[in-house]
C-alpha cells in the first residue's frame, strides 16, 4: 500500500508541471503580445516627436529665434570698418582691470576716420553687467551726447566719467561701454570700444571720523594709565618712607659742639681764649663787680 502511494505522488510531481504549463499558455503569449505592442507605441511616440522637431513645431524653433535675436544683437554692436577707436583711462590711469568704489572714473575714447565719409559722433553709454551673463544688466550710466562731426582722415577724442557705487565694492563686474556714431548715408553704427570683466576695489584714503575718535579713545586711555601709574608708584613710595626709621646724626666733635656755621674770625677768637666752665665766668663777674 505505502509503495502504490509512491508511486502516485511521482507521477503527480511528474505530470503537474505540463499541466501548468498547458493552462498558462495563453496568458504568456498575450504578455508577450502586450509588451511588443508598447514598445511599437512608443517607437511611434518617438517617432513623432521628431516630426515635430523636424517640422520646426517643438523648441527647436524657439532656439533658432533665440539665435537669430544675438545675431542681429551683435550685427548692430559692430564699428565700421572705416573707423578705429581706442579708450584710455586716465583717473586711475591704467588698463581698467581695477575700478574703485565710490570715486570718480574718467577714461578717454578715441576715434579715428579712415574712410572717405564723414562720421558724427553721437553719444558714449557705459553699463555694469554680470561677469557671467553680459546680457544681464547690473547697473546703467547715463548716456553723454556729443554730436561730434569728424571729417575723413581726422581724428577726434571725447572724454566719459562715472561713479561706481560703493556697494559693488570686492566684486568682480563686467564692465561694458559703447560708442554710437553714424556716417554721412545715414548708416548707424555700435562700437563697444571696452567689454571684459573688471574688479571694483574699495580704497582707504586718509583717516575717517571713526579712525580718528578710536585714535583720540586711546591717546586719553594711555594718559590716564599714566597718571594712575604715576600715582600708584608715588603712594607707594611714600609708604615705604614713612615705615624708615629716623635716625639723629650726631657731631664729631669732642665737646658735642659744632663751629662750623660760626664765622672764622669768632673761631679764632674762641680758639685764642681759655676755656672756662660757667661756675668761673660767673665767679669771675662777681670779683670784677667789686
Amino acid at each position: 500500500m505505502f509503495s502504490m502511494l509512491r508511486k502516485l505522488l511521482f507521477l503527480l510531481l511528474l505530470v503537474l508541471p505540463a499541466v501548468i504549463t498547458i493552462t498558462n499558455e495563453g496568458n504568456l503569449v498575450a504578455y508577450a503580445q502586450e509588451d511588443e505592442v508598447e514598445s511599437e507605441e512608443d517607437d511611434i511616440i518617438e517617432d513623432d516627436d521628431e516630426v515635430n522637431v523636424a517640422d520646426g513645431t517643438g523648441v527647436e524653433v524657439e532656439t533658432t529665434e533665440g539665435e537669430e535675436e544675438e545675431e542681429e544683437e551683435e550685427e548692430e554692436a559692430k564699428g565700421s570698418p572705416d573707423a578705429d577707436t581706442i579708450i584710455l583711462f586716465t583717473k586711475p590711469t591704467g588698463t581698467g582691470a581695477e575700478l574703485p568704489a565710490g570715486k570718480l572714473v574718467e577714461f578717454l575714447v578715441g576715434f579715428t576716420n579712415n574712410g572717405d565719409k564723414d562720421f558724427v559722433l553721437d553719444a558714449i553709454d557705459a553699463s555694469f553687467r554680470y561677469p557671467m551673463d553680459f546680457s544681464f544688466y547690473i547697473q546703467n550710466f547715463t548716456a553723454i551726447p556729443y554730436n561730434r562731426a569728424v571729417k575723413p582722415r581726422q581724428e577726434a577724442t571725447v572724454m566719459y566719467s562715472f561713479f561706481p557705487a560703493e556697494a559693488f565694492a570686492g566684486r568682480p563686474l563686467g564692465l561694458t561701454i559703447n560708442l554710437a556714431y553714424h556716417d554721412a548715408d545715414g548708416n548707424i553704427f555700435v562700437e563697444p570700444v571696452f567689454n571684459q570683466t573688471v574688479n571694483i576695489i574699495e580704497i582707504d584714503e586718509g583717516m575717517d571720523g571713526e579712525t580718528f575718535f578710536l585714535y583720540v579713545f586711546m591717546l586719553a586711555f594711555a594718559v590716564l594709565l599714566l597718571v594712575a601709574g604715576h600715582h600708584f608708584l608715588s603712594s607707594f613710595g611714600r609708604k615705604k618712607a614713612s615705615k624708615k626709621p629716623l635716625m639723629e646724626m650726631g657731631t664729631n666733635k669732642k665737646d658735642g659742639v659744632d663751629y662750623d656755621w660760626l664765622p672764622k674770625e669768632v673761631l679764632d677768637d674762641l680758639k685764642k681764649t681759655p676755656r672756662q666752665s660757667p661756675q668761673q665766668r660767673k665767679t669771675k663777674r662777681i670779683a670784677s663787680s667789686k
